[in-house]
């Protein structure tokens, strides 16, 4: 297919040409017989439906984020200070506060001339070749060398960031419940920055025992960095961290570690599926992209309509402290929510035409970044990446475009919704855009 065709393919068809999931169902077009069912074989709650979803973001007093008592009950002890995606209100809001003190909106802005030369740079890297690995080139390289430099890490330890999010996030991993639209599905993402998730209830105690090894490894890497930098302050987020104060109080050395490893792997995670992401989503609707061609100021619409269509994270979730009503289903206390944002987001009570691709539709009130106290607090530094490196890409590149002979493979991972490799024909060598 060609931009030059200006034939679109539904996404509903592409989505098993590309390896979607089975779990995500409604990446096929096939809505959910219900919008809150309960799967048998995983032991959970699958919430599909869009109001529920939002309900259920917005009582954390009935429905907590702290589900790993629910989820791995016979998982050891551990530190969850700096773990935003598994704090309630009070404690949350005190940490939120603390590190929003650091992680500013004036920070986020000053990143866009070091994101639009590093984008560039990339670019520059894959010149010449006539083809684009878009994942390898440039969607994974680019956000993790922003957080890092931002954070004040080495950007040379990228290949151990990227080893980090693969076991965080397997590319193969299969759920172990089932996908359909009635009641099953699987894997979780949650919080702040989507970080965290199991497979069903019942995680195996290697899969639980891993888990906890990964947090050690990388506290410890980020606990010497903190170290360093309450010795020898630098103008980086990790030194506004470690001197931040709220009440008086400083976060502590485990509270640090457990938030930078978060920002560190659910950030870049999070840019490297938006920009993939965009891309299909153009790619399948030439007519778009050679609208955005005509408008290039009317890219920030395209990323938000693809972050509904395609949401990076798929699901996010809680437990119930109390007996609930949902989804015209009443829930025990003690149960665990999955909730599917990928889902929810293409609810047609909601969403007109919940499966077409409409950049610009208004209202676009998709949670693709969650919803409430746990909204993504790296969603601006996520939209900014998005329009800076998307803009230079398609200025650059004006029939990007898919290879037919070798087509994208979307992560299996059913907590994601992204592509694993992303090859594109660039069509020649376009002269580079000014910066």
């Amino acid at each position: 297919m060609t931009y030059q065709s200006l034939r679109p393919v539904p996404l509903s068809v592409l989505a098993d040409q590309w390896g979607a999931p089975e779990a995500h169902f409604w990446l096929r077009g096939i809505a959910p017989e219900r919008p809150v069912a309960f799967d048998e074989q995983a032991g959970l709650w699958n919430v599909y439906g869009y109001p529920e979803a939002v309900e259920v973001f917005s009582d954390p007093a009935a429905y907590t984020s702290d589900t790993v008592p629910y989820i791995a009950p016979d998982a050891p002890e551990y530190e969850k200070s700096g773990l935003l995606t598994q704090m309630d209100p009070p404690a949350h809001r005190q940490l939120r506060q603390l590190v929003a003190r650091a992680f500013t909106p004036r920070l986020v802005a000053g990143l866009a001339p070091r994101i639009s030369a590093l984008t560039h740079e990339l670019l520059d890297q894959a010149d010449g070749r006539g083809t684009l690995e878009l994942v390898d080139d440039l969607a994974h390289p680019l956000p993790v060398t922003v957080i890092a430099e931002l954070l004040g890490v080495p950007a040379s330890d990228r290949p151990l960031f990227r080893q980090w999010s693969e076991e965080i996030f397997p590319r193969e991993k299969v759920t172990a419940g089932g996908g359909s639209a009635g009641t099953d599905g699987g894997g979780a993402a949650d919080g702040d920055g989507g970080s965290g998730g199991a497979s069903g209830t019942d995680g195996g105690s290697d899969e639980v025992a891993a888990a906890f090894d990964l947090v050690r490894r990388m506290n410890e890497y980020f606990a010497a960095h903190a170290d360093d930098r309450r010795r020898h302050p630098r103008e980086d987020l990790l030194t506004r961290l470690v001197q931040a104060e709220v009440d008086g109080e400083r976060l502590s050395e485990a509270a640090l570690g457990n938030f930078a490893q978060l920002l560190l792997v659910a950030g870049h995670i999070t840019t490297t599926m938006l920009l993939g992401n965009t891309v299909l989503c153009l790619d399948a609707h030439p007519e778009r992209r050679a609208e955005l061609r005509r408008d290039p100021a009317a890219l920030p619409a395209v990323i938000e309509e693809s972050l509904r269509l395609l949401t990076p994270f798929e699901v996010f979730y809680r437990a119930t402290t109390r007996d609930v009503e949902l989804g015209g289903q009443r829930v025990p206390a003690g149960q665990v929510l999955a909730l599917w944002t990928g889902a929810a987001n293409r609810d047609e009570r909601v969403f007109a035409g919940p499966h077409d691709f409409v950049p610009g539709r208004d209202p676009n009130p998709h949670i693709a970044f969650g919803r409430g106290i746990h909204f993504c607090l790296g969603a601006p530094l996520a939209r900014l990446e998005g329009r800076i490196a998307l803009g230079i890409l398609l200025e650059r590149h004006p029939e990007l475009r898919t290879d037919p002979d070798n087509p994208p493979v979307l992560m299996a991972n059913p907590e994601l919704t992204g592509p694993r490799t992303l090859p594109l024909l660039t069509a020649g060598l376009p002269g580079r855009a000014a910066a």
